[in-house]
């Protein structure tokens, strides 16, 4: 049941890793949570992945996080004459919505939504930033542009239109089947791609409701814009560098990533740094140094979780991938000065009841040095708040809802586990000290710090600390 280790793991399944045995696999070498990436494969494949990682579940007592990533918009040029055509720097080039064979001289761009936003001057970046185009002159169905950085340009690659808000949803009308479908399946996480502004998780809230925790993939510069009030709206957060990292210039993404990740930790909010973390993993068993480096920064810094993209999806060594990020995790996390790093970091409390119960937890954990924390919580309030706080021993969430324990999987240092709900403190008491003793987090003796909500059975009111000793057998 207790992973040896704080940050979690975020892999994403694929053709490499759909087996029940392979997901299994990655399981025991330290997956917490699986992403089902709904940009690839069919409903059958993701359904089939699904119920096997219930199966695990169930047969280890261990609970699993599934997070369900939806394409969102995805804003292509049309086909080119003989799939392939080269664009010289200088070059006048337009973009229109003719839907006739791109040429050197233009090309289909079907989103007239990109035409509207535009203004002169605006840079248009095509297949992930090789070729930058600036805008001359526009209108509703056109751009004239001229080739900033040229080079070859081949049939459907991708447009960027950094430092504008296009006025587009972030769901597609295939994000609404595939979230729909998602939903009735049972995930816990939804992550919401092309985020740009607070209104996009609004949006997709009235849709999920309570039935899964929204994340917001950070991807769009424009976000940043409004980046606390996108991170108290949603449920926890994405730091996607890939598309990010097309959008502004690469030495900006580590300030970013450090800033969305200071951000979502004070606001309690789970934060995943992903993309490219392993990436030479895809084709070597091993990852370079300065991958490791960068797996070793998200975790000095208190990020939440790390993500396996292509590396555990599609790559030839996935189970190693989800070892060596296992390895590295712990290593960061053995190092003393990885603490005072987080104690540097931590954030200022709020003015709440919730946040100063969780203050104190902290601070007589630190002094009792006790075996593990227990948080009991229903919806997964109380236990988000004590690790907010980033205590040095695990937290242990004891919740009577199966869902809030596998949407807690993902969250810093937590250990949640169903069970029957207590009425009183004193069955709290036993009941904590039994669960910590029974799943190996506590022995007899041992001290445990635990935190609720009185009266019991009210969800979002933390304001309740007690220190008990577990009985000796």
């Amino acid at each position: 049941m207790k992973r040896q280790r704080h940050s979690r793991i975020l892999a994403t399944l694929g053709p490499a890793s759909s087996t029940p045995e392979r997901i299994r696999e990655l399981f025991e070498a330290g997956a917490d949570v699986f992403r089902l990436n709904f940009s690839h494969g069919t409903h059958e494949d993701h359904a089939a992945r699904y119920h096997t990682i219930r199966q695990i579940e169930k047969e280890t007592g261990r609970s699993i996080g599934i997070l369900m990533d939806l394409q969102g918009p995805k804003l292509r040029v049309g086909k080119m004459k003989d799939g392939r055509v080269t664009l010289e720097t200088g070059q006048k080039f337009r973009l229109d919505l003719d839907p006739a064979e791109g040429t050197s001289q233009r090309a289909y761009l079907p989103h007239p939504e990109i035409f509207a936003a535009l203004e002169d001057g605006t840079d248009l970046l095509l297949d992930d930033g090789k070729l930058r185009l600036r805008v001359d002159s526009f209108g509703p169905d056109f751009a004239e542009t001229t080739v900033m950085v040229g080079g070859p340009l081949s049939d459907r690659k991708g447009v960027n239109v950094p430092g504008v808000v296009l006025p587009i949803s972030p769901l597609t009308e295939k994000d609404l089947i595939d979230l729909k479908f998602g939903l009735e399946l049972g995930v816990d996480w939804v992550a919401l791609s092309f985020v740009q502004r607070p209104g996009d998780i609004r949006e997709a809230r009235e849709l999920i409701g309570d039935k899964a925790w929204i994340m917001a993939k950070l991807e769009k510069p424009q976000a940043l814009e409004h980046l606390e009030e996108i991170v108290q709206l949603c449920d926890g957060v994405m730091v996607a560098r890939g598309d990010l990292g097309v959008e502004v210039p690469p030495q900006r993404v580590p300030v970013l990533q450090r800033q969305i990740v200071r951000t979502a930790r004070a606001a309690g909010r789970p934060v995943v740094v992903a993309t490219q973390m392993l990436e030479s993993m895809i084709t070597s068993p091993v990852p370079t140094r300065a991958e490791a480096s960068d797996v070793a920064t998200a975790i000095y810094s208190g990020a939440d979780a790390v993500m396996l993209s292509a590396e555990s999806a599609s790559g030839q060594f996935p189970l190693e991938a989800v070892s060596i990020m296992d390895s590295i995790i712990k290593e960061i996390e053995n190092d003393p000065s990885w603490r005072t790093i987080l104690e540097a970091n931590h954030s200022t409390a709020e003015a709440s009841t919730a946040d100063a119960i969780c203050c104190a937890l902290r601070r007589v954990a630190s002094i009792l040095e006790p075996a593990t924390n227990v948080a009991y919580t229903t919806t997964g309030f109380s236990a988000l708040r004590a690790s907010r706080e980033r205590p040095i021993a695990p937290i242990l969430a004891l919740t009577p809802r199966v869902e809030t324990a596998r949407r807690l999987s993902l969250a810093w240092g937590v250990h949640a586990i169903p069970c029957e709900d207590v009425s009183d403190l004193g069955e709290m008491i036993d009941h904590a000290t039994d669960m910590a003793a029974q799943h190996e987090f506590a022995q007899g003796g041992d001290t445990i710090v635990m935190i609720a909500g009185v009266p019991f059975g009210t969800s979002g009111r933390t304001n309740l600390l007690h220190v008990a000793t577990v009985p000796q057998k």
